[in-house]
């Protein structure tokens, strides 16, 4: 089929449609082969995995691979444009092309050897013993940022409370001196946050900033994540600030909106807040159950067929795109019955997460348990701790914006406490 049929006859999803993500994708679900489809704002069709099954599969499956250039052959006779282009290009709009490569180099489009390399020194550095060590100061953060709202009488809780609350930890978490906290935390803003007018210049910034940090860390070490990075000298100064940007990329604004939809999908459930208000040990279960729920990263990464492969009943040839859809996947009758449409803070998972939020397989999240431990904070201050949380606007006069590829998003949350 040419590319122009298959656009033709392709589902386009809609912001909307990716907004219902049970009867949005029914129809998709139903089908005996992976449909065609074409993302929020994109114009090439992928093939779409939609069951919570065929998901967990897809990005398991050797013969599907993130990188494009390691499909034998000329994969451009297979697949002739692609919609991975299509994001890249997107997010790198406007930015001075010498800078982009430290962003562009994402862990997410590496394979097998490849990315086992590049994740192993970030895997060594992330460990459990630091995540913890962390909690204090999330704590400490949470509670100063709640303290203001009160006194204000209400915040945004998406630009004042968990964008501030996501860009601090991730400047602990790498190492930025306090005295430079501020600023660099200015520019991480800029950069991840906004319209995007000052995300040029907060880019040269902070690519700047990081050389001058990393020069530090490696004549003074201290406990920070570039100290440990540094041990061992296996990393390149690229490869470190490439490191730096993935924590900004993934640290800051998927978090930030995750913890607004979900403290959002709370208080569109009353009752279910009132549940975890009232019986503080549902925390754990609340903490997978929202991020099921929410599943804020909804599309992931592009994958390609090396080879003609029969997958999920579909007949995918060689350089064939495939994306997995994790929002669909986690609200999938098929794995969470009849309620997986419905928010239930006391939901029982089996083993594992339980969830695709944080994706399966070699690129699991690496950043999965300091966002369950983030979450876990930010549920309890708002929500166990307060039950006067609200809406300070009508729930139709919430702004929400539309991002290529990845459906909608809040754009603000006002709330009272």
């Amino acid at each position: 089929m040419s590319e122009n049929a298959m656009s033709e006859n392709a589902t386009h999803l809609t912001p909307e449609q990716v907004e219902d993500p049970v009867r949005g994708y029914a129809d998709l679900r139903t089908r005996d082969e992976l449909p065609h489809a074409v993302l929020p704002g994109l114009t090439t069709p992928v093939r779409l995995v939609t069951r919570y099954a065929d998901v967990k599969a897809a990005l398991t499956e050797p013969r599907l691979i993130r990188d494009r250039t390691r499909i034998p052959g000329d994969a451009d006779e297979a697949q002739a444009s692609d919609a991975q282009d299509e994001l890249l290009e997107a997010a790198s709009a406007g930015l001075p092309a010498e800078y982009v490569k430290y962003f562009a180099g994402h862990l997410a489009l590496f394979d097998g050897e490849e990315h086992a390399h590049r994740r192993a020194p970030l895997t060594r550095a992330f460990t459990a013993r630091r995540i913890a060590a962390l909690r204090t100061f999330v704590e400490r953060t949470a509670d100063a940022l709640v303290a203001e709202a009160e006194a204000n009488g209400g915040t945004d809780l998406l630009g004042a409370f968990a964008y501030p609350l996501a860009t601090q930890v991730i400047c602990e978490l790498i190492g930025v001196e306090e005295r430079d906290r501020d600023q660099v935390c200015s520019w991480m803003r800029d950069f991840a946050f906004g319209d995007g007018s000052r995300a040029g210049e907060a880019l040269v910034a902070l690519v700047e900033y990081a050389k001058e940090l990393i020069a530090r860390r490696r004549a003074e070490p201290t406990e920070d994540l570039i100290s440990a990075l540094l041990d061992g000298d296996q990393l390149t100064e690229d490869d470190l600030i490439g490191i730096v940007f993935l924590l900004i990329n993934t640290g800051i604004t998927p978090p930030a909106l995750f913890l607004a939809h979900a403290a959002l999908a709370l208080l569109d459930h009353p009752e279910q807040a009132a549940r975890l208000h009232a019986a503080p040990e549902l925390l754990p279960r609340a903490v997978p159950e929202l991020l099921r729920y929410v599943s804020i990263v909804r599309i992931g990464a592009t994958l390609y067929a090396t080879e003609d492969v029969d997958f999920a009943g579909t007949a995918l040839r060689r350089g064939e795109s495939v994306t997995v859809a994790l929002l669909a996947a986690d609200h999938d009758p098929e794995e969470f019955g009849d309620g997986a449409g419905q928010l239930d803070v006391g939901r029982e998972f089996g083993r594992g997460d339980g969830h695709l939020a944080f994706g399966h397989g070699a690129h699991y999240c690496i950043g999965a348990a300091l966002g369950r431990l983030v979450t876990s904070v930010v549920l309890d201050r708002l929500f166990v701790r307060h039950d006067g949380l609200r809406l300070a606007v009508p729930r139709a006069e919430l702004e929400f914006g539309h991002w290529p590829g990845d459906g909608f998003h809040l754009l603000r949350l006002p709330v009272r406490l």
